[in-house]
């Protein structure tokens, strides 16, 4: 953990406990959507364009610098609103995005994280047609129980391995990140931040694995069978040419830190039990009420990681080249990315009186039906652009924001934004958290991986077709 992002996260502490100590925590002010016009949706835009190109065209920039930035776009967010509306006000936007959504949001994925940092997969596989499509297929299958990141950190490294002497890789670097990293997360809100975000917002644990299996099956199925048609031909081309590339050491098979498999099952239960929970008691923090149900998980989600950092030796977690910087950066981006979606939600929260009304015509139909098509392909370019967890977000709350309605009678809907968010964060390396960390790890292993536009080209051509298929036979229908 570098010094500066030790500096940021102990700041992000500070200020948090220092907005739950504040004084007037009844009497903060709400935020007015209907007051806020276009201009205040720039600051989201802002941060969310900077970490799509700044890592890219300014790398070492970036790394020592991506805290500043962050803040910066979060401190253009809050001045104005104090500025304009009152200390009251941006204080209880701020306590909202934090503790409402924020901390739960950060809690599961760094749970997630150590506890899978610490399963370390040793031996020797070749990188075969069958091989990678069974470890292919057993990612996409482990994506929704360990989650998405979970998945990747866990076999992203046997892959790599098996595959290092091939002449052709990078397509098995690509579709990982399609299936693994984003497409088998779609079942459960373990699997996907998106989902993680509609479960604190009061969508049902198993809704999403009741409502999305069928698309997920069909995708899932489509892009494995491309992903295998492929894998053959440039082996086939492989079997004609000598043998190049890294000379493979033979490893037995084996699986260190299985207690972490244990800690897995812990934390689905911890997620599962918060939400069956209801003690009736809940605290306000600077106008924001937090249950006492998703208090206990979240502290039970640290300690459940504390746990892991414990009991898993040192020599594990280096060998799967773990670190807290990757987890670091992730908290301290959406950290200033929920900042900045206040005033967004805000204006979508006052429906055809707030200037984001327009985007509310776009994704109803004249009778004042949702329309379907526009969820799904609205919800999924942009998550591929924007990150899938903040848009899924601002969709849901585009939609009316009511989780039993949405589940229920708007189910379709709720439907469209999840399949959206969750399977085209594929379609670029920021669209989904684990993305851009395989991407990080196929490269320091010396796969050439296409640059960001250059790697769009493949979810063009692979999956675009499976993606209209989906909303022809799952959405338009």
């Amino acid at each position: 953990m570098s010094w500066q992002s030790a500096r940021m996260s102990a700041l992000f502490v500070v200020v948090l406990i220092a907005a739950i100590g504040l004084p007037g925590a009844a009497n903060a002010a709400g935020l007015d959507g209907a007051t806020l016009s276009w201009p205040w949706a720039l600051p989201f835009a802002g941060i969310l364009l900077t970490i799509a190109f700044a890592q890219l065209l300014f790398p070492k920039f970036w790394h020592r610098h991506y805290g500043k930035l962050a803040f910066v776009w979060a401190a253009l967010t809050l001045a104005p609103l104090a500025a304009l509306h009152g200390m009251d006000t941006a204080a209880a936007a701020l306590a909202h995005a934090m503790v409402g959504d924020y901390v739960g949001f950060i809690a599961i994925l760094f749970a997630l994280y150590v506890v899978a940092g610490g399963i370390l997969v040793l031996g020797t596989f070749r990188g075969t047609p069958i091989v990678n499509l069974s470890l292919l297929t057993f990612g996409t299958l482990i994506a929704s129980v360990v989650g998405t990141t979970g998945a990747a950190m866990i076999l992203i490294r046997p892959l790599l391995r098996a595959n290092g002497a091939r002449l052709n890789n990078v397509h098995v670097v690509v579709f990982f990140i399609f299936l693994v990293g984003n497409i088998g997360g779609a079942l459960s809100p373990l699997g996907d931040p998106p989902l993680f975000i509609g479960f604190l917002n009061g969508v049902r644990f198993f809704w999403p694995l009741q409502h999305l299996w069928r698309p997920t099956v069909f995708i899932a199925c489509c892009v494995l069978g491309i992903f295998f048609i492929v894998d053959t031909w440039f082996h086939w081309k492989e079997r004609r040419a000598a043998p190049a590339g890294e000379v493979v050491e033979h490893v037995p098979f084996h699986v260190y830190g299985l207690v972490n498999l244990l800690l897995l099952v812990l934390i689905i239960g911890v997620v599962i039990s918060s939400a069956l929970w209801n003690p009736g008691i809940s605290f306000t923090v600077y106008g924001t009420a937090l249950p006492l149900q998703a208090l206990a998980r979240d502290v039970a989600l640290i300690l459940v990681a504390l746990l892991s950092l414990w009991l898993t030796p040192n020599e594990h977690r280096e060998a799967n080249g773990f670190t807290f910087e990757p987890i670091i950066e992730v908290a301290i981006l959406f950290a200033g990315i929920f900042v900045c979606a206040v005033p967004v939600l805000a204006a979508l929260e006052a429906g055809h009186d707030g200037s984001l009304a327009w985007l509310l015509a776009v994704v109803t139909n004249r009778d004042g039906t949702p329309h379907l098509p526009a969820y799904f392909w609205l919800t999924g370019v942009l998550s591929a652009i924007l990150d899938n967890a903040p848009t899924y977000l601002v969709f849901f709350k585009l939609a009316g924001g009511n989780a039993t309605e949405l589940m229920t009678t708007l189910g379709s809907t709720l439907t469209a934004i999840s399949m959206g968010a969750v399977y085209m964060g594929a379609l670029t390396y920021i669209g989904n958290a684990p993305n851009f960390m395989i991407y990080a790890i196929a490269t320091e292993r010396g796969i050439k991986m296409p640059s960001f536009f250059g790697y769009m080209v493949w979810p063009m051509v692979v999956l675009g077709p499976v993606f209209a298929a989906v909303a022809y036979i799952f959405v338009a229908h």
